[in-house]
């Protein structure tokens, strides 16, 4: 999991970046999901879509204060 005060500290592309990866790991979760029906470990889905939005958050909150 994903602690907000490292995210806050983090630049604006490295947030960038980790949103692609957690974008990324969803989407082939869901695959395994759909083709599957079944994922080995469910919460991980639930755990990284939970981190995705706090990566958003953090750099939406970037933008808005004008931090680089």
């Amino acid at each position: 999991m994903l602690k907000v005060q490292e995210l806050v500290s983090q630049a604006e592309a490295e947030l960038e970046a980790q949103y692609e990866q957690l974008s990324k790991e969803i989407f082939k979760l869901k695959n395994d999901l759909r083709v599957s029906k079944k994922l080995e470990r469910p919460h991980e889905l639930h755990e990284k879509k939970k981190d995705r939005a706090r990566v958003l958050t953090a750099l939406n909150q970037k933008r808005l204060t004008g931090q680089k």
